[in-house]
């Protein structure tokens, strides 16, 4: 089969399409013709040498894909011939991908196999920071930074079904997207202080905050949270290291803070994950409640300038290889 490579670590010219040996499912695995895979920035991060796969993963890039299935393990034989959706701890930018029935979803007849290819490590990620992780309730308020990333538009709309109070900070051409969706407070985090507008127009604070920034956003983050107030940290964009910490906000507001990724969790429990998310959210798809936000779509032999598009922060939602 053909797949996306990589010469060495380094920029996005490192990736080349050439021939790679043919995945071998298990009893509990199906195989998937693929028809798109999404980009993430875990993908980025992989390609310079920052975040290696798991033990046992793939090597090749891409942790969603889109296809038909065209084998199975003999204990999977169910899904044969079913058009899916699926979640990978790696191996996506290839014509095939080997990958445990637990972590597939059948594709929505509302959505098209392009479209699918966006949804599953978007949508599942938001999820679980939201329910799983901060456990957000009906009403809360919600601040989500690079709100117009694929995970950011995702969790607007997730939080819209919540009936949550949605704050998002994003660059200005990007707030029309994150209003369509859902988002009630924009905040253009190139030309204002997201803490100062907060203080001023939500004098209790937000319930929720998901965070991909990391260090820079720390402090004023813990000054934006309400008591009680939790959040998820799931990247760190701006760097790790944060100096002259202050410990006095957590304390004194009750506060949680979590650290959380999702490619490094157990099978077992991404297989849970997928399917509370199957069970509760399957049907919005169908009426349109969720929608995966596609930004741009590449032939994967343009792979290389589908990773740049996403390094410049260009795109709004999901980068889509399509496998030609």
């Amino acid at each position: 089969m053909k797949a996306v490579l990589l010469k060495s670590f380094g920029d996005a010219d490192q990736l080349y399409l050439d021939d790679a040996p043919m995945p071998q499912v298990t009893s509990n695995q199906v195989l998937i013709k693929v028809a798109a895979a999404a980009l993430n920035r875990a993908d980025i991060l992989q390609r310079k040498g920052q975040y290696p796969p798991p033990a046992g993963a793939s090597s090749i890039l891409g942790l969603e894909v889109s296809g038909e299935v065209v084998e199975t393990g003999s204990a999977a034989g169910k899904w044969r011939g079913t058009k899916v959706m699926s979640l990978l701890s790696g191996g996506g930018y290839a014509e095939y991908v080997a990958v445990d029935q637990g972590l597939l979803m059948q594709l929505p007849k509302s959505i098209s196999l392009t479209s699918g290819a966006g949804i599953m490590e978007a949508y599942l990620t938001a999820y679980q920071s939201l329910h799983w992780l901060a456990k957000i309730n009906q009403g809360d308020r919600l601040l989500i930074h690079a709100a117009a990333s694929g995970v950011g538009t995702a969790a607007i709309q997730l939080a819209k079904v919540m009936d949550a109070e949605i704050w998002v900070t994003a660059s200005q051409q990007k707030h029309a997207l994150c209003l369509e969706l859902g988002a009630h407070h924009c905040i253009d985090y190139r030309s204002e202080e997201f803490a100062d507008r907060i203080r001023a127009e939500a004098s209790e604070g937000i319930d929720v905050i998901m965070d991909f920034i990391g260090a820079p956003y720390l402090a004023n983050n813990l000054v934006c949270l309400g008591v009680d107030g939790r959040m998820v940290i799931q990247g760190a964009m701006g760097g790790t290291k944060v100096d002259h910490f202050d410990l006095g906000p957590i304390l004194k507001k009750r506060l949680s803070v979590l650290g959380s990724t999702l490619r490094s969790r157990s099978l077992e429990y991404r297989r849970a994950l997928v399917a509370d998310f199957n069970k509760t959210c399957a049907g919005k798809f169908e009426t349109g409640s969720l929608k995966p936000v596609i930004d741009s779509i590449f032939d994967w032999q343009d792979v290389v300038n589908a990773h740049k598009h996403m390094e410049a922060n260009r795109n709004q939602g999901k980068i889509i290889l399509q496998v030609s």
